[in-house]
């Protein structure tokens, strides 16, 4: 199995940097936005709906969120719709703390609420992204944030993991092995801010922004894994080998892009 995901890893990598350094901004989000469409088809899933004629229904209705998020880039009225996945996230984040606790998350509707909202908010996000100074650098540190967080919880995990983060929800998952992970990401900012020679005062504001996104990012995998337990099934899809679907690989992008671009925002970092 890690045999087959690092040769997956090796091949998806350089497309998806690729993309965001070759491609122009409206390039970006078309490319982002077919990603976020197959999101969109697997989270139909994982909200209960089986047929095919539901799950393209609702891919389409978050093409029109996606329509949506492109003229609130446009205008300049993009927290409109990043506030409130902020919220959301806020909330997703007590669901899985007190799972397996009955909540709101257990009606389809509210599950596919959430779904249109976190997906079309992180398009929105990392089409935000791109369009700073420097777009590109910031978009690779959210990528890195992200990808330090999972194999620096993977290999602590392995290494040290006694203690279970979130048994009822992911019981393969560690204490140890998010301390590590939260390790793994600070360094990466660290060389980020230095690679970019940042300020010293932006880079301490970085280095928290990245370890909270970094934690942000493993809550983000946990509710998905939560949406998964509930509808009892190992992986959103099978599109990428070892991997599982592309939610399986977005999940913690999905929850850590919001936060990171209004970071990037509101600190004195950019």
């Amino acid at each position: 199995m890690l045999k087959q995901r690092i040769i997956t890893a090796s091949i998806l990598a350089p497309v998806v940097l690729c993309c965001i350094f070759l491609l122009p901004v409206k390039g970006f989000a078309v490319f982002f936005a077919l990603v976020t469409l197959i999101g969109a088809w697997e989270w139909a899933l994982l909200s209960g709906m089986t047929a095919t004629l539901h799950r393209l229904a609702y891919s389409c209705v978050v093409l029109v969120g996606i329509l949506l998020g492109w003229w609130l880039h446009l205008t300049g009225y993009q927290f409109y719709m990043v506030f409130p996945v902020v919220a959301t996230w806020c909330i997703a984040f007590t669901w899985v703390y007190r799972y397996p606790a009955e909540g709101a998350w257990k009606q389809m509707l509210v599950r596919a609420l959430c779904g249109v909202l976190i997906l079309v908010s992180a398009w929105l996000s990392m089409l935000e992204l791109k369009s700073l100074t420097l777009g590109n650098a910031w978009l690779l540190l959210v990528l890195l944030i992200v990808w330090a967080a999972d194999i620096g919880a993977y290999f602590s995990g392995k290494r040290w993991g006694r203690i279970k983060l979130a048994p009822n929800v992911s019981p393969g998952k560690t204490r140890e092995g998010m301390y590590g992970g939260l390790v793994a990401v600070a360094l990466t900012v660290v060389v980020f801010a230095w690679w970019i020679d940042l300020e010293f005062q932006s880079s301490v504001f970085l280095l928290l922004l990245g370890v909270v996104v970094g934690l942000i990012s493993v809550m983000g995998d946990l509710f998905e894994s939560l949406l998964k337990r509930h509808a009892q099934i190992k992986d959103s899809g099978s599109i990428l080998p070892g991997h599982g679907g592309v939610l399986d690989r977005i999940d913690s992008i999905l929850a850590a892009a919001p936060f990171y671009f209004l970071g990037l925002t509101f600190l004195p970092i950019v």
